[in-house]
């Protein structure tokens, strides 16, 4: 990965207990302090290991961020539950629960800010945190094509833009809430434009109406 610093260079393989306890630490923090105010020396003490074995480990303090978000908070993958509309509102549910912590507005706004001046934090973050979740709901978006509920000619990365926009615009500006039943009407106000008629018949409900 290329956020973290290998132990290769000592021929040690990494304590993966330290790794999590690590990663732990950090969102434990953020939830505490936000992201400004983290520091490596605080989450090492939290871990009980060291700033050393923490810069062993990852690059940067915004390295280890995207690493802590992207193995604690988000990446679950979107289900495949045999239902379209199902699996596609599990999926933007997770970032629902994700960033309805103080870690969403307390974090994401800052950690963006940072990836626009380095390339190589936005290219781990997207590698970590942003391309898997992504993947998973568009294998999702291309299992309700095959199955005849959203149209063949479906642009799956808009799609996947759409579904996703609201809940990091809310999260980003805080000018509404994130909440519980987001996800539900997203899915419902994107399938109403791309699902076909077989699909609408099937899934009669008046905000698609």
């Amino acid at each position: 990965m290329l956020g973290d610093v290998a132990n290769t260079r000592s021929g040690r393989p990494r304590d993966e207990r330290i790794d999590s306890a690590v990663r732990a630490a950090t969102v434990n923090i953020l939830n505490e302090v936000g992201y400004a105010a983290l520091t490596l020396e605080a989450v090492a003490a939290r871990a009980g290991t060291s700033k050393p074995a923490l810069r062993r480990r990852w690059r940067s303090r915004q390295h280890l961020v995207v690493d802590a978000l992207a193995a604690t908070v988000g990446t679950t993958p979107t289900p495949d539950t045999g239902c379209t509309h199902c699996d596609l509102v599990a999926g933007i549910q997770t970032l629902t629960e994700a960033f309805t912590t103080k870690i969403g507005r307390r974090v994401l706004p800052a950690l963006v800010a940072d990836l626009a001046d380095d390339p190589d934090l936005a290219e781990v973050f997207l590698d970590r945190y942003f391309h898997p979740r992504r993947a998973t709901t568009a294998e999702a978006l291309r299992r309700g094509i095959e199955r005849g509920d959203l149209v063949p000619d479906a642009d799956i990365d808009l799609l996947l833009d759409m579904l996703a926009s609201t809940t990091y615009y809310r999260v980003l500006f805080g000018h509404l809430p994130v909440t519980a039943d987001l996800a539900e009407k997203v899915v419902e106000t994107v399938l109403a434009g791309v699902a076909t008629a077989q699909w609408r018949n099937r899934h009669r409900h008046p905000s698609v109406l």
